[in-house]
């Protein structure tokens, strides 16, 4: 195990032990109040894959919003300097309100280990984070750690808490989907 793959392993074994975590469906997640409205979110769940499928599932981009929940539109636009920009749209109904935020994203990609972004401009007042990707060493075959970290401020007029418990629940089911997309291409 490298040094790495075993302070990712302390990481989630550090959230499993404290307040503010829920683990569902073989998706551990945990949130951190900050500073004002600003919350951190973090996620982690394990896929029978390598990190190179992972990652591919990961950077298709274009094909996101087709099969993550709640992710109505994911495009690849220009970048004036030529790295990754990505645009996001998600929508979900509650209190039979529909909300839909939008985000556009500066991607950062370090295959297959880790992919950063950060928000250049959208409905938050800060949206930023990296998603990682760590082989676990398992005897029974292939497998890796994905995790999610999230640094997140809502708007002023938003409730904070509403906001953090919907993309606690999206998170699941999001993980969950790419865990699913990437067994589904790839399973032998």
């Amino acid at each position: 195990m490298t040094a790495q793959t075993s302070n990712s392993h302390n990481l989630e074994a550090a959230l499993l032990d404290a307040e503010g975590f829920v683990q569902a469906a073989g998706v551990t997640i945990h949130t951190e109040k900050l500073e004002g409205q600003q919350r951190r979110i973090v996620a982690f769940t394990q896929i029978p894959a390598t990190a190179e499928q992972v990652w591919q599932v990961l950077t298709d981009y274009n094909n996101l919003s087709s099969f993550i929940p709640n992710l109505s539109h994911s495009q690849r636009l220009s970048h004036p300097d030529g790295g990754i920009r990505l645009e996001q749209i998600g929508s979900q109904c509650f209190l039979n309100i529909k909300f839909c935020a939008r985000v556009v994203l500066d991607m950062v990609e370090a295959f297959p280990k880790e992919l950063r972004f950060s928000m250049v401009e959208g409905d938050f007042r800060q949206f930023e984070g990296k998603w990682t990707l760590e082989p676990v060493n398992d005897a029974t075959g292939e497998l890796v750690c994905l995790g999610y970290d999230l640094v997140i401020r809502p708007p002023r007029a938003m409730p904070v808490a509403l906001i953090e418990r919907h993309i606690r629940n999206d998170l699941s089911h999001n993980l969950q989907a790419i865990s699913d997309r990437t067994i589904t291409l790839f399973a032998a």
